[in-house]
């Protein structure tokens, strides 16, 4: 097993690392509307879990706020509108933003509060101007109202002004966000909601939240990994060759992946991380491997079925080994030990989710 990554980690040596530019991705961005007090920043500290909201804004427009988390490298943007119900408020600068730059709109209306006409105003200006805008409206306050039959009238009034000025039907989840409680009430109700109108929100919060650092981090080197699987793949479409150049393209990946984590591979971490990986791993791929190069061999349908399949599962196993070598690099970094259970399923669900991907 370990004979098999220093195979890899020596051919690669003679390859060099590819320029990769880190791709631009917009950063998915919430549009939170609703009046002083009505909870976007409580609903914020629930989503993000961090403790202190109002020193990370930053004024993007005259009237309007963002939030980014995490600040330094923003996977999701908070746009908060403020002065709504204030006099003299003039939205238009607020609306031209958000058609520059949100996803999705979460306007917010506490159930203690029956006048919500400057909100109502906005959401309808903003279907005006953005028929298919996805919007949510969260009812907050449902702790302030316990009573279940009074907090459904005032639901159901508020309900209907929001889509009445929306002019259709409107998803809705009603929560309860109390300072310092130790359970917001609604929440699974609140990431189901958010997973429906913006994906994106759910995969970064609800799935990546307890590894997030580490998941920002390898967000900086996918580019690089995906580049050497897209390589492997290609090299794994014809026979013999796959079988030299496909092991150097992932010793190479490694080696370039050590480099930027500054952790040098040594025959004591070799060992290491073999073993935290599982040696069923890689001898399962290493047999699978011979298997796929054997029938490309075979006439006609093996260099042709049998090509694309070697294809797929290359792509998929580089993939998956440089997921993998990521977390392990991370946390050699840091000095702290790699929980091998953590790491054998992050190199399943790679392998899974790059062996299903389309390219």
């Amino acid at each position: 097993m370990q004979d098999i990554l220093r195979r890899m980690l020596g051919q690669g040596e003679a390859l060099e690392p590819p320029t990769i530019e880190a791709q631009v991705v917009p950063t998915p961005t919430l549009w939170l509307l609703g009046k002083t007090g009505s909870g976007k920043s409580s609903l914020i500290r629930l989503l993000t879990g961090e403790a202190e909201i109002g020193p990370g804004f930053a004024p993007c427009t005259r009237t309007a706020m963002a939030y980014d988390f995490p600040r330094e490298r923003p996977l999701l943007r908070f746009l908060d509108t403020r002065g709504l119900g204030e006099v003299g408020y003039d939205p238009a600068e607020d609306l031209a933003a958000a058609e520059e730059g949100s996803h999705a709109i979460v306007a917010l209306a506490r159930l203690d509060d029956p006048v919500q006409g400057a909100v109502t105003d906005v959401v309808a200006a903003v279907r005006d101007r953005r028929p298919r805008a996805p919007i949510l409206l969260v009812h907050t306050g449902a702790d302030l109202a316990p009573e279940p039959a009074a907090r459904e009238r005032a639901r159901a009034r508020a309900q209907a002004a929001f889509e009445e000025a929306a002019g259709g039907r409107l998803a809705h989840v009603v929560v309860a966000l109390p300072p310092g409680a130790p359970e917001a009430i609604g929440i699974e109700e609140l990431h189901a909601a958010l997973a429906a109108i913006l994906p994106e929100t759910s995969l970064l919060m609800m799935r990546e939240r307890a590894e997030s650092e580490e998941a920002r981090r390898f967000a900086e080197h996918r580019p690089l990994v995906l580049w050497y699987a897209g390589a492997a793949a290609a090299a794994d479409t014809t026979p013999i060759v796959g079988a030299v150049s496909v092991p150097a393209l992932q010793g190479a990946m490694l080696n370039a992946l050590a480099q930027r984590y500054r952790v040098p591979w040594t025959r004591a971490r070799i060992g290491a991380f073999a073993g935290a990986l599982g040696s069923g791993v890689l001898l399962r791929y290493a047999a699978g491997y011979a298997a796929r190069q054997g029938a490309k061999l075979v006439p006609g349908i093996g260099q042709t079925l049998g090509a694309a399949a070697a294809a797929t599962v290359s792509f998929a196993a580089t993939y998956a080994l440089g997921r993998a070598a990521c977390f392990w690099l991370d946390r050699e970094a840091r000095g702290e030990p790699a929980n091998e259970e953590v790491l054998r399923r992050l190199y399943a669900e790679a392998f899974k989710r790059a062996r299903h991907a389309p390219r």
